[in-house]
Formats: C-alpha cells, structure tokens, sequence
C-alpha cells in the first residue's frame, strides 16, 4: 500500500483554514478516485481503495488525515505506516502540507528533505526517523505584517477560496503523477507552476 498523508488541524473550528488545506487536498483525491469515505482508524481519518490510471496497474493507496494537531501528525503516520505495513517511506509514502513560503496555488514536490519550519513535517520526521519521504507542499504564500501563527490559522480569503477549487484540482493532478510517473517526473512537471496555470 502507498500511504498519501495530508496534514491539518481536526475540528470544525480549523476546517477551513489555510493551515488545512492538505486535508482537502486528500479529501479531493480520495473523492476522485472513490475511495470509501474516511472512517476513524489509527488516530486518524483513514480510507483506503484501488487508483487506476489510464495506463498501468491499479495502485493500492490509503488516504490519511491525521486527528491529532498538526505538531503530533507523525504519531499517527508512524502508527498507520506500522499498522498496515508500510516499509519503505521513500516509496510508499506521500506527505500533503501547505506552505508559507510559496505564492498562493504553487506546488513544490520533493523526494526527501527537511521540514523547511512546517512542525507537521518535523513530527513525522521524529518520529519516522527520516526525511527520506515525498513530499507535496501547497502554497498559501505569507504576507508581510502578520505572524505566521495567526495567518495559517485564518480562513482562506474569499477571492482565495473563489479560486481553490480548481488549485486543488491540480494538486490532485500532482500526486497522481507522483503514483503513476514518479517524483521526478512530476517535479519536472508540476514545480514551476502557479497550480491555476497548469
């Protein structure tokens, strides 16, 4: 199975947040594919289901929204990465974050590396023991004059969310690369652009 991860805070209170943005992305891709809804399991919301593309084997993929905070995301992987015998993070993992420092709507996928001050990503990095994991990152940019604390934890702006939709769309389109293509191909792919200008 190939674990895809998105990070967010739980509850109604942070559901639209720009900090939560890699739950919806995950939602997105799971909607897509059909995967069952997404049922309480291993601290988080999980589902799991067969991703075809429109040439290649099917892929067995499980989709995870952990429900602890953000900061102790990487409980959660680790227990499902253990759970349902995910042994190889390099491959079979995908993690989905938001980023302040990207511009609004741009994906930054890399194949391994530090958490670049996302404490979602520094937990699982603890508690994986490596940063040897994809990752997607989605940027929510960060504006001057507002701490980054308070910022992540707002809602999208309404020309923002106007606009997320269709940013989200193609943040799909991105991991369905990174399963189908592969990292680099998808990097090469997917990096340099603005999500809404794919």
């Amino acid at each position: 199975m190939i674990l895809v991860a998105g990070l967010g805070n739980p509850g109604a209170r942070y559901a639209d947040t720009r900090h939560n943005v890699g739950f919806r992305i995950v939602a997105a891709f799971a909607q897509r594919h059909g995967i069952p809804g997404l049922p309480h399991a291993c601290g988080g919301c999980f589902g799991r289901g067969r991703v075809e593309a429109d040439a290649g084997p099917a892929l067995d993929v499980g989709v995870l929204q952990p429900q602890t905070f953000m900061n102790r995301s990487g409980e959660v992987v680790a227990e499902a990465l253990r759970l349902f015998a995910v042994n190889d993070p390099e491959t079979e993992l995908i993690v989905v974050v938001d980023d302040v420092d990207l511009p609004f709507g741009r994906l930054r996928i890399r194949p391994s590396g530090g958490p670049g001050g996302h404490r979602g990503l520094a937990n699982i990095i603890a508690c994986l023991g490596t940063e040897a994991f994809p990752r997607l990152r989605f940027g929510i940019d960060r504006p001057p004059g507002i701490e980054t604390v308070d910022y992540v934890l707002q809602p999208f702006s309404e020309s923002e969310e106007d606009r997320l939709d269709s940013l989200i769309a193609v943040a799909v389109d991105a991991l369905d690369a990174m399963l189908f293509e592969g990292v680099t191909p998808a990097m090469n792919r997917f990096n340099r652009l603005v999500a809404d200008e794919a």
